[in-house]
């Protein structure tokens, strides 16, 4: 019998945990792991140009799929490039189990080249991270790895492996990799509490994020809304948590200023927090966030959320499908026909606020619809009008996503993915994941012209891989999400006026051509700046077979 090496049982065990891809980019202490997966045809390695790309791929495919990813990172360097993109996976709870290797256990007393200390710069972005230091252990601590990755509340993993320990002969055994069921109610008595507090409000809100969707409790969410009559805000809220175009959905909460999320919250009488942390913001409100007296429930499957920043009145850790299915039951056997007719009063209000709000867009948006330079607008009503529609999104268009988010109205669990925040370049790479986890859907990945930059290498592993994605770079020629951020610094600061904005936010000079970096690494574009080629370009692009790319040029919409 040949010898069996750690570098070989690793991909056996990838394969018992049905995980069948890998992407990464390659490294010298790597080498003999990757020239093993060219051993197994029924696994596959998806080589990116850059670590942060095949990190973000990962994240896409983590996400569409709910299952763990993995992705292989070059040393200290390769994960240094990889931190930022893991940062966004930790925001949103993706099961990555990031790999890295170093020369090896021999050489730690020498500091040699690019020795570093892995395991101290993965632990701030991951919600585990070790390193193997014995061939007896290799595959333990990879399941182990595995298992607190896809274990609710999910978030991506480290584990560095010295390539002498993936040389030793390996005899463990390969053993699948179970799930944790984590379906945990409250005590009835507890979802009473909880209730009794929401009925009794006479302006309830909800606040949710991701852990809803995670849960897949979105059914159960939307009907404890419709049973209060209560407005619906996102926090960290990045995927269909509740349908866009419910009445009750009002929007985000801040995701820079603190304030723009407590003018919100302050209204409410009662707060039902679920899957979520509060708050999302950069700069966040250090008290006063809610109204005094206001009661606070917070529901989650992670404890350390719960309480974190501001007290509550109700912590419940636990399944969000179970508890919501639970409180919508008791909500509905404690409240009173006047609270009934108050919670549809409020919905009516809410609805046709919304209704108003979309109306005045839609007629900005026909307003300016033959405009020069082009709106967003113009471009998504088109595309609108001709995608698909089970269409999947991958949407970091930041400022642009409003526009985006009008016309291809997010209301399918699952085919909508926003980006998190926190790092950029998400867009593209993010699209190519959820195409390789859904290969018979139109995918569409959109971006800016700033953050398509930070992983524009990724189209070259689409042709490679012949990954038929498409993508859309709204390409304003700055950093237009700073300009916005900086008028309200402005505004905050005492004796500052609006001044013009500093030249590190432009972009525009030298002027990129998207569409012909794209064809260079072997995908199609084209690139739009009039109305009248939006939609002989998104015909084009829908119709070929392969990935296609649109640089779509449009007004920053900073002198509106």
């Amino acid at each position: 019998m040949p010898l069996r090496t750690g570098r070989f049982a690793l991909v056996e065990q990838l394969l018992a945990a049905g995980i069948k891809e890998m992407f990464g980019n390659p490294g010298t202490v790597e080498q003999g792991l990757l020239d093993a997966v060219e051993q197994f045809p029924e696994f596959r390695y998806i080589l990116a140009l850059q670590e942060s790309v095949a990190v973000a791929m990962a994240d896409g495919h983590a996400r569409a799929t709910k299952r763990p990813a993995v992705v292989q990172l070059h040393s200290g360097v390769g994960l240094g490039n990889g931190v930022g993109m893991m940062y966004q996976a930790m925001r949103g709870h993706a099961p990555l189990v990031v790999i890295a290797g170093d020369a090896g256990l021999r050489y730690d007393a020498m500091d040699a080249q690019m020795a570093a200390d892995l395991v101290g710069m993965a632990r701030p972005v991951t919600k585990y991270a070790t390193r193997v230091t014995h061939a007896s252990s290799v595959l333990r601590v990879l399941r182990r790895a595995i298992r607190i990755a896809m274990t609710p509340p999910m978030g991506p993993v480290f584990v560095c492996l010295p390539a002498d320990v993936l040389d030793a002969e390996n005899t463990e055994p390969v053993l699948p990799v179970p799930a944790l069921d984590t379906s945990v109610a409250p005590a009835r008595e507890k979802l009473e509490e909880a209730a009794s507090m929401l009925v009794s409000a006479t302006s309830p809100m909800i606040i949710m994020g991701d852990g809803v969707a995670s849960a897949r409790a979105e059914g159960e969410l939307t009907r404890v809304a419709e049973l209060l009559g209560a407005e619906v805000w996102g926090a960290d809220s990045s995927e269909v948590n509740v349908p866009f175009s419910h009445p009750l959905l009002k929007g985000t909460l801040g995701h820079m200023f603190g304030a723009v999320s407590s003018a919100v919250t302050r209204k409410a009488d009662a707060v039902l927090i679920v899957g979520t942390y509060v708050f999302p913001e950069v700069y966040p409100d250090l008290e006063g966030v809610f109204a005094p007296g206001a009661r606070v429930i917070h529901i989650d499957l992670d404890s350390y959320e719960i309480a974190k920043n501001f007290p509550v009145d109700l912590g419940l850790v636990s399944d969000p499908k179970l508890t919501l299915g639970g409180l919508a039951e008791a909500i509905s056997a404690r409240m009173s026909e006047d609270g009934r007719r108050a919670a549809r009063a409020r919905t009516e209000a809410s609805a046709a606020a919304k209704r108003e709000a979309r109306s005045h867009a839609l007629a900005q948006d026909r307003a300016s619809a033959g405009a020069t330079p082009l709106r967003a607008s113009r471009f998504m009503e088109a595309l609108a009008r001709r995608a698909p529609a089970d269409v999947i999104v991958f949407d970091e268009a930041l400022t642009v996503s409003p526009a985006l988010t009008r016309y291809l109205v997010p209301d399918r669990p699952g085919h909508f993915f926003q980006s998190r925040g926190g790092s950029l370049g998400v867009g593209i790479p993010g699209a190519l994941g959820l195409k390789l986890a859904h290969p018979d859907k139109t995918v569409i990945g959109f971006t800016g012209d700033g953050g398509s930059m930070y992983t524009i290498q990724a189209l070259w592993t689409a042709a490679r891989y012949d990954i038929r994605a498409k993508f859309v770079i709204c390409n304003n020629g700055g950093y237009v999400l700073l300009k916005e951020n900086i008028l309200q610094y402005w505004n905050d600061q005492v004796g500052v006026t609006p001044h013009a904005f500093p030249d590190s936010f432009d972009l525009g000079s030298p002027q990129i051509d998207f569409s012909a970096l794209s064809r260079s690494m072997g995908v199609a574009g084209a690139r739009v700046s009039r109305p009248e080629e939006v939609e002989p370009a998104i015909d084009r692009m829908l119709a070929h077979a392969g990935p296609f790319l649109i640089d779509l040029v449009i007004d920053d919409g900073m002198a509106r």
